[in-house]
């Protein structure tokens, strides 16, 4: 898949499983494309919770470089609850955090299991922790501020329906697309806040 979204921000984690096990010098590099593959698409959901966690690791890190596998991370609500679930995964994806399905670790190192909980209120935002130091950072997300263009979702009903035509499936796509690169280009400014 070529490059399909703006390759800023993007954001480095280093995870020392990866260097133990021989996965080159353990860095590695995301980029939105990145999590429009685990996700199978892209959305302003996905967008936020990449957002998100690049936002988060700037606060919790500065100029370090993020240790994937060295954050928990609080969801607020259930993991079934809303857009949790999307958001999740791409988390998880990124830092290394998983619920009780995660990797339980090597010689009582490195475990992933356990690093993200799904009880945290909703009013305290999508929390994300350093275990090393135990800063903190809870943060959360909008789009709102970024609205659709007035003719997508009459478009994306038209396509659902199926009754679109080609012209109107690229002119819907197109909207789509741009909404998701502007709410990038943003990089949070506008949609995400500090809780």
């Amino acid at each position: 898949m070529n490059p399909t979204f703006p390759p800023n921000p993007s954001i480095t984690f280093f995870d020392p499983l990866a260097e133990l096990l021989g996965v080159g010098d353990g860095l590695f590099h995301y980029c939105f494309d990145d999590v429009v593959k685990l996700s199978g698409h892209a959305c302003p959901t996905v967008a936020g919770a990449f957002l998100m966690t690049v936002r988060a690791m700037r606060e919790l890190y500065g100029d370090e470089t993020p240790v994937r596998g060295g954050i928990r991370i609080g969801i607020p609500g259930a993991e079934d609850q809303g857009v949790n679930g999307p958001i999740s995964q791409v988390i998880c994806y990124l830092t290394g955090a998983a619920a009780r399905n995660g990797f339980q670790g090597l010689g009582g190192q490195f475990s992933r299991r356990g690093l993200m909980r799904f009880d945290s209120e909703p009013a305290a935002g999508f929390g994300f922790e350093r275990l090393d130091t135990g800063a903190k950072v809870a943060l959360r997300y909008d789009p709102s501020s970024i609205p659709p263009e007035p003719a997508m979702m009459p478009l994306m009903q038209r396509m659902l329906q199926g009754e679109g035509d080609s012209a109107s499936r690229r002119q819907f796509q197109d909207l789509w697309r741009g909404r998701v690169i502007r709410i990038l280009e943003d990089a949070g400014g506008r949609t995400l806040s500090l809780v």
